[in-house]
C-alpha cells in the first residue's frame, strides 16, 4: 500500500531537507559548475554546482536535473564566495507559489513541482528543476573512526 500524503509531500520534504543542509554552507564558496546537456534540442537538462569551504568542513554538491531554468554566470569568476543560499519549493498547480517566484516561468497544469536554487555573491547562479540531490562528503573526522 502506498502512503499517498507522504507521496504528495515527498519532493517537498526533499526540497526541505536539501534547504536545511545548505543553511550552514553560507561561508562556503564554489569551487566549480557545470552545466551538462542531453536533449537534441540544446536544452540544459543538469546542473552541479560543487561548494567547499576547506579540510575542515565535508565539502557538498548539489546536482539539479529536469531544468527548466538556468540564469547565465561567469564561467571564469569560480572559485567565488557565497552570501547567501536558497532553496524554493515551487508546488504544482493550483496551490501558489511564493510571492518571489511568480512569473518565473509560464505556470501549466502539466508544470510538475520545482526546486529553484538561488546563490548570491560575485558569482550568482539561479536555476529552476524538477530533480534535486545533495551530497555531503563524509567528514574527516567521521571517516578517522571507520574500520
Amino acid at each position: 500500500m502506498v502512503d499517498e500524503q507522504g507521496a504528495t509531500d515527498a519532493f517537498k520534504n526533499r526540497c526541505t531537507n536539501a534547504a536545511l543542509m545548505l543553511e550552514s554552507c553560507a561561508n562556503y564558496f564554489i569551487e566549480r559548475i557545470s552545466v551538462h546537456e542531453s536533449n537534441e534540442d540544446g536544452k540544459y537538462n543538469t546542473l552541479d554546482v560543487w561548494l567547499r569551504e576547506g579540510p575542515w568542513k565535508p565539502d557538498v554538491v548539489i546536482s539539479l536535473s529536469n531544468l527548466h531554468s538556468v540564469r547565465p554566470w561567469e564561467p571564469g569568476l569560480c572559485p567565488s564566495f557565497i552570501d547567501e543560499i536558497s532553496f524554493v519549493h515551487l508546488p504544482k498547480l493550483p496551490l501558489p507559489w511564493p510571492a518571489e517566484a511568480v512569473g518565473r516561468l509560464n505556470r501549466s497544469e502539466g508544470l510538475p513541482e520545482l526546486v529553484w536554487l538561488r546563490m548570491t555573491g560575485p558569482v550568482e547562479v539561479d536555476a529552476v528543476a524538477a530533480a534535486v540531490t545533495v551530497y555531503q562528503a563524509q567528514s574527516d573526522d567521521a571517516a578517522a573512526v571507520l574500520p
